[in-house]
């Protein structure tokens, strides 16, 4: 067995581990949600349309070449098109971006049901600063519009244009996208986020006040936060 081929069946493995780890975990529900692999040769590995993220098969990945044409495997989720955009963009940033991550996250979508603004969250924790970063909210559009994945790879560019490069996005009413070198990095992206939503809906009584902006300078020159 070559090295891409190992490689490639390892990333078939760890797609399916992490999808089992988050359906057990109520991050996913029934069918929502997709995980890709962008691969060592430039094509994608994607989970199938319809599948439940809990029960994958390795062997019935969806396989794509570098493309975006399907080579193997049952048919590709639809989201590939948007995996493959920000795939695209967030690389001008970060070269090893390897996984995109796409959920229905029960607390991040409710955020969304409340009139939110440009961005999901404030800084509210240090880690939230460290480990995701800011999360800007894309309009509403059906499944798969082609005009969402446009927003969001604008969204990519901004932001990284600015020198805070962004791990997730949060498509309103759907759910987080987040995206890293490796599909157990990104999933921790996605705990993290919806952990902060959480906490953001259950301190709305309070209004919490994020961090200030001497703090988070503190989690920049330390941690090298992008905030």
């Amino acid at each position: 067995m070559t090295e891409s081929m190992t490689a490639e069946n390892q990333a078939r493995e760890e797609i399916c581990r992490v999808g089992r780890s988050l359906f057990e975990r109520g991050y996913v529900h029934a069918t929502a949600g997709n995980i890709s692999v962008r691969l060592d040769d430039g094509g994608f590995l994607i989970t199938p349309t319809d599948a439940c993220l809990g029960f994958l098969d390795p062997a019935r990945l969806a396989r794509l070449d570098a493309q975006g044409r399907q080579t193997g495997g049952d048919r590709a989720s639809k989201t590939i098109a948007l995996h493959t955009r920000i795939y695209a963009a967030a690389r001008a940033f970060d070269a090893n971006t390897a996984c995109v991550i796409h959920t229905h996250s029960t607390h991040c979508v409710a955020l969304t049901l409340q009139a939110p603004g440009d961005e999901l969250l404030p800084a509210l924790t240090p880690y939230f600063v460290m480990k995701v970063g800011h999360v800007p909210v894309i309009a509403y559009h059906r499944p798969g519009a082609p005009e969402a994945a446009e927003q969001v790879a604008q969204a990519i560019g901004r932001f990284g244009a600015a020198g805070t490069p962004i791990r997730a996005v949060m498509l309103a009413r759907l759910g987080p996208n987040v995206w890293h070198d490796t599909p157990a990095a990104a999933m921790a992206v996605l705990e993290e986020l919806e952990e902060t939503a959480r906490l953001q809906q259950l301190a709305q009584a309070a209004k919490p006040e994020p961090l200030d902006a001497d703090q988070i300078d503190e989690l920049r020159r330390t941690f090298g936060a992008r905030w």
